[in-house]
């Protein structure tokens, strides 16, 4: 039993010891499998949805997907901030800090997510209202938030509790619950929807029910491996707490701020009716899948950033940033690949035979585009994982909030006066200008480097 825990934690070791771009593919290949699969709850929803109830339905899981996607940034956010305390710790080997950070994030971030949830439940029909969401599609759209919102704790806990198994090397184990819960969501959807005629009702039902046994699995699976090593069991600390804040709140600020600006954008969007919204709600579920990549690989580099900063090992700090964008850069070739020449079909498979010629122009225009500049995205993702795992949020946040003025700013102002296509046309100048500010943040640390 000994020599078995001795060989997991020195496995859990890899992102110090090992060569920078093979530790990167092996920590970030289950990440972004993992994100994949995260996106087929959504992705099960509204292809389930668009075939099995109609166009409407579709423009009413896209509507309120720019809602959620606010909670969801704010479980993100939080999870990825305390996950840096958590992988210091790790690689400095300080087990009993490391464990009382993890108990302190969950016992803080649940309380959070029960009274986030609530709040969800109760202003999903205002907030809807107020983003002009077209009246053929509203009240399937509150519907599906309602729904969603009561099991937003489950949402929230297993995503913080992601973190932390990322946090300490373990990113397999997010991905298998991920598998079970995607194949779970995916059973349920076309048993509600299709078999029970249920809607988005039943689409929302089904995306509760598997969020909430994986997150309880992994929370008890979790709690197993917190035993495996040194220390005695973690306790909610207030010094902790304010440690652990003064890295989420900013993440939470960023992820939260941008997708508050999309829900702006969404409502640009609304404005051209419901035909306009499928086109757009199709392609954002594409643009989500491409962007998980990156972001998996950015949260790979943050980790493997954050670990061998507390290692005492800076010097593999650039090797593995260049890593991460090397990866980055064929996940952007192989986008261009597939988004270019197969727009209309991968539209269609939302849409299928009764999508309206203006939803297919709007999903296959703003999907082309994404395809052209999305090697942007992915440099931006590497260069903002190395400043947060070395704890330079505030630039972060910053770069990350001039990024989506950029896009709130063109979409709310131009688009509406020549056309729906300026929504996308500032994306790239977006992403351009926050790596442009996250870059210039990296050299200077890297100057520091050359110093020591």
């Amino acid at each position: 039993m000994k020599s078995e825990k001795g060989r997991l934690k020195r496995n859990d070791k890899f992102l110090i010891t090992d060569e920078p771009l093979h530790a990167l593919v092996v920590f970030a290949i289950p990440m972004i499998l993992g994100s994949l699969l995260q996106q087929v709850y959504n992705m099960a929803d509204s292809v389930i949805v668009g075939r099995f109830v109609g166009q409407n339905a579709l423009a009413a899981v896209g509507a309120s997907s720019a809602l959620t996607n606010v909670f969801i940034c704010i479980a993100v956010g939080a999870g990825t901030g305390a996950s840096v305390i958590v992988s210091q710790r790790f690689g400095a080997r300080d087990y009993q800090g490391m464990k009382r950070s993890v108990s302190t994030s969950m016992i803080f971030f649940l309380l959070l997510s029960i009274a986030l949830g609530a709040a969800g439940v109760f202003t999903s029909g205002p907030i809807m209202r107020a983003l002009k969401t077209p009246e053929e599609v509203i009240d399937m759209a509150i519907l599906y938030l309602q729904v969603y919102f009561a099991g937003f704790p489950f949402l929230f806990l297993y995503n913080v509790i992601a973190n932390m198994y990322n946090a300490i090397g373990k990113s397999r184990i997010p991905l298998y619950f991920l598998i079970f819960s995607s194949l779970l969501n995916i059973a349920l959807d076309l048993w509600m929807v299709s078999a029970l005629g249920m809607g988005v009702f039943g689409a929302a039902a089904a995306t509760l029910i598997s969020q909430g046994i994986s997150a309880v699995l992994s929370f008890l699976l979790f709690l197993r491996v917190l035993a495996e090593y040194p220390g005695s069991s973690g306790r909610f600390d207030a010094g902790d707490l304010k440690l652990v804040l003064s890295f989420a709140v900013p993440s939470i600020v960023q992820q939260s701020t941008v997708s508050i600006g999309m829900m702006l954008v969404q409502s640009v969007v609304n404005g051209f009716g419901a035909e306009a919204l499928a086109g757009f709600s199709a392609t954002a579920r594409i643009e989500n899948i491409v962007s998980v990549v990156f972001v998996s690989i950015g949260n790979a580099v943050s980790p493997f950033t954050a670990q061998n900063l507390g290692a005492g090992k800076p010097e593999r700090i650039p090797k593995g940033y260049h890593a991460g964008v090397f990866l980055d850069f064929l996940t952007a070739a192989a986008a261009f690949v597939i988004l270019e020449p197969f727009a209309r079909p991968i539209v269609g498979l939302f849409l299928g035979d009764e999508g309206t010629e203006t939803a297919y122009a709007v999903g296959c225009g703003y999907m082309r585009w994404i395809g052209c500049f999305c090697f942007l995205l992915g440099a931006k993702m590497a260069t903002d994982g190395v400043l947060k795992g070395i704890g330079r949020l505030k630039i972060f946040m910053f770069a990350n909030l001039c990024n989506l003025c950029i896009r709130v700013a063109v979409a709310v102002i131009c688009a509406p006066r020549f056309g729906i296509a300026f929504v996308w046309y500032a994306v790239p100048v977006g992403w351009a200008t926050n790596l442009l500010i996250s870059s210039s943040a990296y050299r200077k640390y890297k100057m520091t480097l050359n110093h020591v």
